[in-house]
């Protein structure tokens, strides 16, 4: 597993008496961007949501590969235990703290690597350059795009080796949308794996190396990314009028 760094296998989770999942398998190759597309209800949150250890797994596993080849089982570990091991996650919604500064975000980001702060803060500006004259500004006064930058920039305070992202894209200006789309890329290419679920599955599927297709908790179809974009079924099923954008799962508006 040297070239993955992150495995999902057989993996099983849900709310309540209902399961969401139903044994969904992923691998995230090392340096990647992995995109994990379907219909709404298909259960895309609630598995990055398990990942992180938001949600209890109910079975199955996920595992992380560190750069020093050593595995390192989540399943069962909190949210703040994972990003201290270099998987960080930003949330479609809630993803800033709104009374506080841009620069307070930052603080609180770097927490897992506080005596490096200095370094970190240097290495956020240069690649969300907006956010340095925006330091000292509330989060709740920032514009959505903004406000989503800052979201990047205090998981990547972190300085993560993966980066998890729920529907980056959502509620924002077409414009934004694209701007965001090219900022994780950016973040990509300095080093950083991602997995991310899309509700613009053709623009996810676009800047991707590779994808899963989810449907009703299980995994449908997956590939390179280019092929499933070109896949005349995918396109008919999950990028036609209408489909191309995703809501949050029903279980997303049931929370856990």
């Amino acid at each position: 597993m040297s070239d993955v760094i992150l495995s999902v296998r057989d993996l099983r989770a849900g709310y309540g008496d209902e399961d969401i999942l139903h044994g969904v398998s992923l691998a995230v190759p090392r340096g990647r961007i992995v995109a994990v597309i379907g219909p709404n209800g298909s259960g895309k949150s609630t598995l990055l949501k398990v990942i992180y250890g938001l949600v209890p797994a109910r079975g199955g596993s996920v595992t992380l590969f560190a750069q020093a080849g050593r595995a390192t089982g989540l399943t069962g570990l909190r949210p703040n235990a994972i990003t201290a091991l270099g998987v960080n996650m930003v949330p479609q919604i809630l993803n800033v703290f709104a009374d506080l500064t841009v620069m307070e975000n930052l603080e609180i980001g770097a927490l897992p690597v506080r005596n490096r702060f200095a370094e970190q803060i240097e290495k956020v500006f240069a690649a969300l350059p907006l956010l340095r004259p925006l330091r000292g500004k509330r989060a709740a006064l920032l514009s959505g795009g903004q406000r989503q930058m800052l979201a990047f920039g205090r998981a990547l305070m972190s300085d993560p080796q993966l980066l998890i992202l729920d529907e980056p894209s959502a509620g924002l200006a077409p414009k934004v949308q694209e701007e965001v789309f090219a900022k994780v890329t950016e973040v990509n290419r300095l080093g950083v794996s991602i997995l991310m679920v899309e509700q613009k599955a053709r623009q996810c599927l676009a800047i991707a190396d590779s994808a899963y297709v989810l449907e009703q908790g299980r995994n449908r179809l997956e590939g390179s990314a280019a092929q499933l974009l070109a896949d005349p079924q995918v396109v008919r099923l999950y990028l036609g009028a209408g489909r191309a954008g995703s809501e949050v799962d029903r279980s997303e508006a049931r929370g856990p």
